[in-house]
């Protein structure tokens, strides 16, 4: 078992990871309970395999959960379900005082933080993320939004969760995909700033997502530690630091744009394709060596990730993609910063990136 500290003041949280966390839930969760209930939001695939694992260790507490259960995918992260969810956490009559647990993804995660962020103006939530993605990155921070038509994220609010509980066993009823997916967020660590971790990944990636547990368990801690240092130094990326966490992201949201948000396109595969071009980008920029590019995109690949266009199932030209790229809630004074790098793990904001070259780049992309 391990526990990391997310250091943010009065906001101060702690993450703990252990194989068959969810089976003791009760020792971890019980003080969140009022009246003998947990609120638990889940989605219909995670339902069907952990919420009656849930339900049974938290019976050991006499804690009964009152789930609310929604559609899976990414569309549930919407205007839409928003509002289902809250008009059923007020048919449950949530307090303020009260935690909602967030059980699954990014998904849920995203939407059931923004939706205690503004329930009765705030009340409290813990996180259970189900997917690599999640326990490795969108469970840790306090991000939470819901996507719109003219974007992904551009609704939501930094509120930091009361507690995260990791059990890396729920990562045995994913799809390899999902799990591929998520790895792509455990790359991003080696690449932002961590060289040696990178070297791990290149040696012991597929171990992982093959699932082996001491590979998943380093993995999951390593990431969780290397984000918790960040959000505790920059909390809402008012000095550029937890930026870097956006490496990939920029290309890959306008690649999940273009695919509609849906399946046919998962983030993770979106941010992987993202960081690919992102490195081979800095490249043609002049600022990181095309052998190190080369070695990043024939990661991705060996991990059975999409690395450029064709294979994140995009075909649009550079102008359309940029066009997507302009909706970014990372614009500021009609300006995109980007994350580019001047190699594995030497990652940088660059806020003067000319979108003319970005698109002439996807063009050539597209092209090759």
């Amino acid at each position: 078992m391990a526990i990391v500290p997310v250091s943010l003041g009065d906001r101060s949280y702690d993450i703990l990871i252990a194989e068959g966390a969810i089976d003791q839930a009760a020792d971890h969760l019980a003080r969140f309970a009022r009246n003998g209930r947990l609120v638990t939001v889940t989605d219909e695939n995670v339902a069907a395999t952990q919420l009656d694992r849930l339900e049974a260790a938290l019976s050991q507490a006499g804690i009964v959960i009152e789930p609310v259960v929604l559609p899976a995918g990414e569309g549930t992260k919407s205007w839409r379900f928003l509002e289902t969810l809250l008009d059923g956490l007020l048919a449950l009559e949530v307090e303020r005082g009260d935690h909602i647990v967030a059980l699954g993804g990014g998904v849920i995660g995203d939407l059931v933080g923004f939706a205690a962020s503004i329930l009765k103006r705030g009340c409290g939530f813990v996180q259970v993320p189900t997917t690599l993605l999640a326990q490795v990155d969108s469970s840790v921070g306090g991000k939470t939004a819901i996507n719109t038509t003219a974007g992904k994220n551009l609704v939501g609010a930094f509120y930091q969760p009361s507690f995260v509980l990791i059990d890396p066993s729920t990562l045995d009823t994913l799809p390899q995909r999902e799990v591929r997916a998520g790895y792509a967020e455990v790359v991003k660590y080696g690449l932002i700033d961590d060289p040696g971790f990178f070297t791990w990944c290149e040696m012991h990636g597929n171990a992982l997502i093959a699932g082996e547990s001491d590979a998943r368990l380093y993995a999951i801690e390593k990431s969780v530690r290397a984000k918790a240092m960040i959000v505790g130094d920059d909390e809402r990326e008012t000095s550029g630091r937890r930026a870097l966490l956006n490496l990939g992201h920029t290309f890959g949201h306008a690649l999940e744009a273009e695919t509609g948000f849906s399946d046919l396109l998962l983030h993770g595969e979106g941010v992987a394709a993202g960081m690919a071009l992102a490195f081979r980008f800095s490249a043609r920029q002049g600022l990181c060596d095309e052998a190190e590019a080369a070695r990043v995109t024939a990661h991705l690949r060996d991990a059975g990730l999409p690395n450029d266009l064709p294979s994140a199932h995009v075909a649009a030209s550079g102008a359309t993609l940029v066009g997507h790229m302009l909706h970014d809630k990372k614009m500021a004074g009609g300006n995109l910063p980007f994350l580019l790098a001047r190699g594995i793990g030497q990652t940088f904001l660059d806020k003067n990136v000319s979108l003319k070259d970005v698109e002439t780049f996807l063009d050539e992309e597209m092209r090759a």
